[in-house]
């Protein structure tokens, strides 16, 4: 499992930078001489970019070793950042945010697979949630310091701070990640296959609304918070954190309820239910919205954890291309959300009714959840974690 820590190092880094650069969006229009919405497209570019590399890379590239492809993602998910951090005008950063998006989708997709083969079918959940526990706390703890670092200096050096981080990650992974055998590379018929997969789809749905309710919501909670409960924008900061807190000990405690019960489908119908009870709530307790903040926090992070469990049992030989996929529809769920958020508001929709909306939308993700239930086959792990026992032994 320690192996498994240096990989966490990394989705810690890539949470952060995945989420700063909405809370900096201001100070780079105004360094830039553009407007937010412009500068906002850099998120739109940097998600674009994650979803649709992840899925793609780690298809063609399925036959190389699995450490080669993770050390040279970080790379270039580092030097994307470096680019951002010297980036002259608009242009350049939004090719910058790209070349980050590409190495932050294929280290994501591949690490997931990675921590799993390198912790075994006995500690896959624990070895999921740590990576999954990474992202999180980037986001948790990693973006209010970015935020206040770029308030008391500059943007750039929050760019230069993640840059920093990804660049200790990945001279860690070079130097301390294991060899691990690579799977069996995956024929473009059954790369493309996956996109058609029965089985694969409707969990990878489920995960798309669940992004859409959970991520999409997140980035107007501010709004939703001053229309419900009157909390103004300088109180905001102790209702992220709960949700942040929420998010991290959801994503810690998954793992272990995977590995012990063994009941991954009762575990996500668990979830999503609380999910949308959570979301459900907050516009009746306005700012006393604590308690279901942390929940939804908690449920909305531990509900991939499951998910890319069973992805991995479903499919042997394109496991990795089906955790991409996952991946990107998380991705692309959180600018679905947030931009038809955004719609909604310019057409005059109050900030309240959004969480009602996003339960709707969660609520919906749990029927398609209900209505194909694909029972994990253990057996059908994939030559990945098989090769990775031979490594821990040897």
């Amino acid at each position: 499992m320690r192996k498994v820590w240096l990989l966490m190092v990394g989705s810690f880094t890539l949470g952060l930078d995945a989420y700063v650069m909405a809370g900096l969006l201001p100070v780079v229009a105004d360094d830039l001489g553009t407007t937010v919405s412009l500068a906002g497209q850099m998120v739109t570019v940097f998600t674009l970019a994650y979803a649709v590399s992840a899925p793609l890379v780690a298809g063609l590239l399925s036959g190389v070793r699995p450490r080669v492809l993770i050390v040279a993602a970080l790379a270039v998910f580092t030097l994307g950042n470096g680019l951002t951090a010297l980036a002259p005008g608009l242009a350049v950063l939004l090719v910058a945010r790209a070349v980050a998006g590409v190495g932050a989708g294929v280290y994501s997709a591949l690490s997931t697979a990675a921590a799993a083969a390198l912790a075994g079918e006995e500690r896959r959940g624990r070895a999921l949630a740590l990576v999954m526990g990474g992202m999180s706390s980037g986001t948790v703890l990693g973006v209010p310091l970015g935020v206040l670092l770029a308030d008391h200096t500059s943007w750039r050096a929050t760019m230069w701070l993640v840059t920093g981080l990804g660049a200790v990650a990945l001279l860690g992974l070079a130097a301390g990640l294991p060899d691990i055998p690579a799977a069996p590379a995956v024929p473009v018929r059954a790369r493309l296959g996956a996109l058609s997969d029965r089985k694969v789809l409707p969990i990878v749905g489920v995960s798309f609304l669940g992004a859409v309710a959970s991520l999409g919501l997140y980035t107007y909670l501010a709004p939703v918070l001053a229309s419900s409960g009157g909390v103004g924008d300088g109180a905001v900061a102790p209702y992220l954190w709960a949700w942040g807190i929420g998010g991290v000990l959801g994503s810690v405690v998954a793992g272990p309820l995977v590995d012990r019960t063994g009941r991954v489908f009762a575990l996500v119908t668990g979830i999503v239910s609380t999910l949308v009870v959570a979301i459900g709530l907050l516009p009746l307790l306005g700012a006393a919205a604590y308690p279901a903040l942390v929940v939804w926090g908690a449920a909305g992070w531990a509900f991939q954890v499951p998910q890319q469990h069973r992805l991995l049992a479903l499919r042997a030989g394109r496991g990795t291309v089906a955790l991409a996929l996952n991946n990107s529809a998380l991705y692309l769920g959180s600018a679905v959300g947030s931009g038809a958020a955004g719609l909604a508001l310019a057409a005059g929709l109050a900030p309240m009714y959004l969480p009602w909306a996003a339960a709707a939308v969660a609520a919906a993700g749990l029927v398609l959840h209900l209505l194909h239930r694909a029972p994990a086959r253990p057996a059908d792990t994939g030559s990945m974690e098989t090769a990775a026992a031979g490594t821990r032994r040897a």
